[in-house]
C-alpha cells in the first residue's frame, strides 16, 4: 500500500515542469485526457506488466514500487535493471524510466528519474551512478548521469513541492509560455486570462491548438 501522506514521483515531474500545473493535479484533482495523453498511458500499460526476468547478466525488475523515508516520496519505477549479485563490487541498479514522445527540453524526466534511483539507494545500500529514459517517439535510452547537481535539483524539487501544498495558494502560471502550449490542462489553467485579470499582461488575441502535452507522458 502506498504511503498516503508521501509525495508521488510522477507528481515530482509535474512540479519540475510547471508549479501550477502540479498544483492543479496533486492538490487540485484536475486532468484532461486527450489523444496525446492516451496513448501515453497505453504505451505505457502494454509496454510494463509487474514481474521479473533475467537474461545472461541482467535481471529485469518491472513496475518496480520504491520510497524515500528520508524525502517521503513514494511510487513505482517503470524498470529496474540489476547486473551481477550484491555484494559483488560488479554488481549495479540502473532505473530506467519509459516516456512518450521525444526527449524535451525541459528536466523534469530527468529530476523523476533520479528520485527512482534515490529512492533505490535508500532501500538497497547502492550506490547508483546512472540511469536511462527510453522515449517511445525516438525508439531509443537516452543515459542519464545521476550527478550531484541533477540530485541537488531533485531534493530542491521535493522541498517547492511540499512548499507549495503548504502554502494552500494556486501558484501564477510559469513564465515559459511554450510549456503551456504543450499542456494538456492549458484549458483549466487559462495562463493568458490570469495574467491578464491579475495585471501581469495586457490583452491580447491568441491561436489555440491541442496540446501535445510533453510533460504528463506517463
Amino acid at each position: 500500500m502506498e504511503q498516503t501522506d508521501y509525495l508521488p514521483l510522477s507528481m515530482l515531474n509535474q512540479l519540475e515542469y510547471c508549479e501550477r500545473r502540479f498544483y492543479l493535479m496533486h492538490v487540485q484533482g484536475e486532468m484532461e485526457i486527450n489523444a496525446a495523453v492516451l496513448d501515453g498511458t497505453q504505451q505505457h500499460e502494454r509496454a510494463h506488466t509487474s514481474g521479473s526476468s533475467t537474461e545472461g547478466e541482467t535481471t529485469t525488475h518491472r513496475r518496480v514500487y520504491v520510497w524515500s523515508d528520508r524525502l517521503r516520496i513514494a511510487g513505482y519505477a517503470d524498470v529496474v535493471e540489476e547486473t551481477g549479485s550484491p555484494p559483488s563490487p560488479t554488481s549495479s541498479l540502473q532505473p530506467v524510466e519509459y516516456k512518450r514522445g521525444k526527449i524535451g527540453k525541459w528536466l523534469n524526466d530527468h529530476v523523476q528519474l533520479c528520485a527512482q534511483a534515490m529512492c533505490l539507494e535508500e532501500r538497497t545500500g547502492a550506490m547508483i551512478q546512472h540511469g536511462y529514459i527510453f522515449y517511445f517517439g525516438s525508439r531509443r535510452r537516452e543515459p542519464v548521469e545521476l550527478t550531484p547537481a541533477l540530485r541537488a535539483r531533485t531534493e530542491a524539487a521535493v522541498q517547492r513541492a511540499l512548499a507549495v501544498v503548504s502554502l494552500g495558494v494556486i501558484p501564477a502560471p510559469t513564465d515559459k509560455r511554450q510549456k503551456c502550449h504543450d499542456c494538456s490542462l492549458e484549458p483549466v489553467c487559462l495562463p493568458q486570462e490570469t495574467d491578464v485579470l491579475t495585471g501581469r499582461a495586457a490583452p491580447r488575441s491568441r491561436k489555440h491548438k491541442p496540446a501535445d502535452d510533453e510533460a504528463l507522458r506517463e
